[in-house]
């Protein structure tokens, strides 16, 4: 499993609790940790900020890219961060944000997220999409974004704006990265990014991103997540009257083939409704299409059978299943060349990090970057849950196949799980309280530095 991290001889974990003793003073004076440390004022201008970048229509397939970036660099500009827009794709701007750190040689910290968001249907929600509007009532602000992850993006450059206004200073530097083209796949945003020599200039040593609400008061957090292997199956018979009974046509070995499947399906999700597994550590495997009959100006054409009808796929792979048994079945039950059944994935995103080992990040005292992470949750006062194997995919794999610790995570406790959903929302008062939690995670992060490092470094704590 990845790690990385400047380990002390005495063991990283003992090293980070002695770092934490220090910290504690620092932040408990900048450290907000709840929506009651910001002043009636202070909180409307956060909120309303946030506001303003989920009014931007950002949704696929006709992201607003523009406005957005335009709207990240004027906050940028406001913070005196530095910016710069990346196109490796034209039309699809990244915004690269750089807050220097005072010894520029150690690692830096990404802060990632992404601009665009899913399409909405405006007339399923009680409230416009792109409206921002907040329930004086309940607090609730509702949006599309809203968890899915503008919130996150923006708590970061609040937590930042709160951190330089008591005077904080990075040790290390911190980058933000806003990526376009998340919800599509990512391949010309996150992915990108990655692979790039920007990237390896920038020399991260840890990356978070992007995690889901919680309905309890433990936060969640995610050390890996589920690949998407996004499978098409075809079938082909020969052509026969609609009356007709012979073997082997298109539409009778696709349905075999859905029945295995739907078998398979079961099994997996047996063991979610039995808590012996969490969603995210099983193979998930839903139907998305079903194509087949001959086209006529009515619709079908109902007395011909057709010669071809193919099924598709969303797989999601946790990476501790077993890859190899895995195709094998796909290749021998659900799609075997003796029922004339041909397959392919349309995506076939790998399971492991460039060192052929499992993409995921060390949740142990072997990694200081998770156990900084764990501490500086603590210090903001509130609790993590178990960490979890995001169930769906983020861009976060991009930076674990780097062999990278990628930490998926959104403050975002006592909340309904509603990203892609109608009537998406989160409340003010926990999008208020995340930015403390993000104070608290940038300060760990940043002002950390290995005991084997010079003595001044040590005493800038």
């Amino acid at each position: 499993m990845s790690g990385g991290g400047e380990h002390s001889a005495s063991g990283p974990a003992g090293f980070a609790q002695s770092f934490f003793v220090c910290l504690l003073s620092v932040l408990s004076v900048v450290n907000k940790g709840s929506a009651s440390g910001y002043s009636p004022a202070a909180a409307a201008e956060i909120i309303s900020r946030f506001q303003e970048y989920l009014r931007i229509d950002t949704a696929q397939p006709n992201p607003r890219y523009g406005e957005a970036a335009d709207f990240i660099i004027s906050q940028a500009k406001s913070l005196s961060l530095e910016a710069q827009t990346i196109e490796f794709v034209k039309g699809k701007p990244l915004v690269l944000l750089k807050w220097p750190g005072k010894d520029p040689p150690l690692p830096s910290i990404l802060l990632n997220s992404h601009t665009d968001v899913v399409p909405s249907e405006p007339h399923k929600w009680s409230h416009p999409p792109f409206g921002a509007q907040l329930d004086h009532t309940t607090g609730n602000i509702y949006a599309r974004g809203s968890q899915d992850m503008k919130c996150v993006g923006l708590q970061y450059l609040e937590a930042i704006r709160s951190l330089k206004d008591s005077g904080f200073r990075p040790i290390r530097t911190v980058y933000l990265s806003f990526v376009p083209d998340e919800e599509i796949g990512g391949q010309d945003g996150a992915e990108k990014f990655a692979n790039s020599d920007i990237f390896r200039e920038m020399n991260v040593g840890v990356v978070l991103d992007e995690g889901l609400a919680s309905p309890t008061g433990n936060y969640r957090a995610f050390y890996g997540e589920r690949s998407p292997w996004w499978l098409v199956i075809k079938a082909i018979g020969a052509p026969g009257h609609g009356a007709k009974l012979y073997d082997n046509t298109a539409m009778e070995n696709l349905f075999k083939s859905i029945e295995s499947i739907r078998r398979f399906r079961a099994a997996q999700f047996d063991l979610v409704k039995a808590g012996l597994k969490a969603e995210g550590e099983v193979i998930s495997v839903n139907m998305v299409f079903l194509r087949a009959g001959t086209p006529s100006p009515n619709g079908f054409v109902m007395n011909l059978q057709p010669s071809e009808a193919e099924a598709g796929f969303d797989v999601r792979v946790p990476p501790t299943a077993d890859q190899a048994s895995l195709e094998r079945q796909i290749a021998e039950e659900w799609a075997p060349a003796s029922r004339n059944m041909t397959f392919e994935f349309r995506v076939k995103v790998s399971i492991h990090d460039k060192f052929g080992k499992p993409a995921l990040t060390a949740t142990d005292s072997s990694n200081i970057w998770w156990t900084l992470f764990e501490e500086a949750i603590k210090v903001a006062k509130e609790k993590l849950g178990k960490p979890e194997i995001f169930p769906a995919s983020t861009d976060a794999r991009y930076f674990r196949e780097r062999g990278l610790t990628a930490i998926g995570f959104s403050p975002m406790a006592n909340t309904p799980v509603l990203l892609h959903d109608h009537n998406e929302f989160l409340n003010k008062d926990e999008y208020l309280k995340g930015v403390g939690v993000y104070e608290s995670i940038i300060m760990a992060y940043t002002s950390f530095v290995d005991h084997m490092r010079d003595d001044v470094s040590k005493a800038e704590l």
